[in-house]
């Protein structure tokens, strides 16, 4: 019993077990999204919100193809939904949150020959023009 409680008090098993709390939670959300706005839309524009009555039969066997064309689609909006409107703004959310400062410059330009030069350097290497004390020098 020792040994099942510390699995099932790990962090691992823990975490999984919120994630899958939220994701039912999240599932059902972007559900209702896709039932109650998008079907409608489409609905609207293509005139047929519902294939379920679609079916074809060979010796008597009936297939009942629209349920199939029906879960594709809701599939697909899901999927589109999902993208679109969480998985797109999170991700910029996390772009912008791990944007860093630019790096304080290592070089500088010659002003006689242009070359890049150290920040610190006091002569150019290239053209061995003098340089005034850059500010890091002190």
């Amino acid at each position: 019993m020792k040994g099942f409680k510390q699995f099932v008090l790990r962090g691992n098993v823990v975490d999984l077990a919120v994630a899958v709390v939220i994701g039912a939670a999240f599932g059902t959300v972007v559900s209702a999204l896709v039932k109650d706005l998008l079907t409608p839309l489409i609905a609207a524009i293509g005139g047929r919100p519902d294939f379920s009555a679609y079916s074809f039969t060979v010796n008597h066997s009936v297939f009942a193809y629209g349920d199939f064309v029906n879960a594709v689609i809701a599939f697909v909006l899901i999927a589109a939904a999902v993208y679109y409107f969480f998985v797109v703004p999170v991700n910029r959310l996390i772009s912008l949150s791990r944007r860093q400062p630019p790096a304080d410059p290592t070089t500088k330009k010659c002003p006689e020959c242009l070359s890049e030069i150290p920040i610190d350097a006091r002569r150019c290497a290239f053209c061995t023009s003098a340089l005034a004390a850059s500010p890091t020098q002190g």
